[in-house]
């Protein structure tokens, strides 16, 4: 699991998004930044945690904040997960585990007594000079925004 704690630096990243743009830390400097890393997309849980950030999207924007999804999904499921949930946030394609191994978020994991490896879900809330203000690792999808602008 994450060793990354408030008051560290974020690791500085640079990944492509759905649409192949190149995304990186640096691009959200003067800003708060939410980075959700959640383990497949258009699986349920993801599902209800990508959608309870999208209805509260003009909140976080009005409260100084982006939003910056990222899993190990290849491109094109994240578009089409994007335009099925209209999904108003960019997505990190992460495959080669690049930003999910930097902020430490991947590893053993167990569901229905089988144990292996995967992504935890964890969100980072990131300053506006790229220091992690919150780390949460027990996310309540249903209600994520209200975990994170409490």
């Amino acid at each position: 699991m994450t060793t990354l704690k408030i008051g560290d630096k974020a690791p500085d990243f640079k990944a492509k998004d759905q649409q192949g743009n190149t995304i990186q830390l640096s691009d959200y400097a003067g800003k708060k930044l939410v980075l959700f890393f959640y383990p497949k997309a258009s699986t349920p849980c993801c599902t209800m945690e990508a959608c309870n950030l999208r209805d509260n999207y003009q909140t976080f924007l009005a409260k100084g904040y982006d939003v910056l999804g990222a899993s190990a999904d290849a491109a094109k499921r994240q578009q089409k997960w994007i335009d099925k949930h209209q999904l108003p946030f960019p997505l990190l394609a992460d495959e080669d585990k690049t930003v999910i191994n930097a902020f430490g978020v991947w590893g053993e994991k167990k569901f229905m007594g089988r144990t292996y490896d995967g992504i935890h879900r964890v969100t980072f809330v990131i300053d506006e000079n790229g220091i992690i203000e919150e780390v949460i690792t027990k996310v309540k999808t249903k209600v994520h925004t209200a975990q994170i602008l409490h």
